[in-house]
């Protein structure tokens, strides 16, 4: 197989002095190339940089996450459209979206970091707009809000993948008919996501694409360790058992897919 994480975040391997041991296991395992996913500033410059070292293998994105999101969210946006300048631009403006998982319990304040977040998100999916560049989204516990305000913005929903979709098959169809997409996690392998694993086969093979988001949602059977990369095969495994494929041809078609979102050569 030949693989592509789609949505990786290396900067805590390169601070422990483990990246190319995590590189050279995903390599072993069949996974070729890397898109590691901005979330703050804390990241950004450090991904433009590692992008630029690894030329060809790994690509990176830029984007304020939700649950990085605060009163001072303005002066980190208005930083975000200098990177989208050769020679080492970003692949994609993201993660960028809603998160009403991580909301301080106190419901005044739940409100207050709902408001800015939304203004943060619209403010972002205004300059993805203007830029016409692949846009991830990051929704949880968030999907009504999250649909109308990519609706409202405007953008081309062919540009717009839902990351570590972890909705159910009616969402999945929702985000189908606008022309959008999901990529799917190892949370894809666990026992309890029947349906995680109904949306894969409603989206089906043709915009599917896959990621590990390690060190996070560490897949089946590794659950217990930290993710990376090389786990995207089993989660490739699983989805094309799903899927009523061979490995092979999922890793071709997801692949391929990646490439044509991401602009990659």
């Amino acid at each position: 197989m030949e693989l592509i994480d789609s949505h990786c975040h290396l900067k805590g391997f390169k601070d422990k002095g483990e990246l190319d041991a995590v590189l050279e296991r995903a390599h072993t395992a069949g996974v070729q190339r890397f898109i590691t996913v901005g979330t703050s500033p804390k990241d950004w410059v450090a991904y433009r940089e590692m992008s630029a070292a690894y030329a060809g293998k790994i690509d990176y994105t830029v984007g304020l996450h939700p649950c990085y999101v605060d009163a001072e969210w303005r002066d980190a946006v208005s930083h975000l459209s200098t990177f989208f300048m050769p020679p080492h631009a970003p692949v994609a403006l993201g993660e960028i979206g809603l998160d009403y998982f991580h909301l301080p319990k106190d419901t005044i304040e739940a409100g207050e970091c709902m408001l800015h977040q939304e203004a943060a998100f619209r403010q972002q999916l205004m300059l993805a707009d203007e830029l016409d560049c692949p846009i991830i989204i990051h929704s949880r516990n968030a999907f009504d809000d999250s649909v109308r305000m990519i609706d409202e913005s405007g953008v081309n929903w062919a540009r717009v993948v839902f990351h570590c979709f972890t909705y159910g098959p009616a969402e999945m169809a929702q985000i189908n008919e606008r022309g959008g997409r999901g990529s799917f996690t190892g949370v894809v392998t666990y026992k309890n996501a029947p349906d995680i694993r109904e949306a894969l086969r409603v989206q089906g093979i043709d915009q599917l694409m896959l990621e590990t988001d390690c060190p996070y949602l560490t897949p089946e059977p590794h659950r217990g360790k930290p993710n990376e990369p090389a786990y995207l095969a089993d989660i490739a495994t699983r989805c094309a058992e799903a899927l009523a494929l061979s490995p092979e041809a999922l890793s071709a078609h997801t692949t391929a897919n990646t490439k044509a979102f991401f602009n990659l050569t």
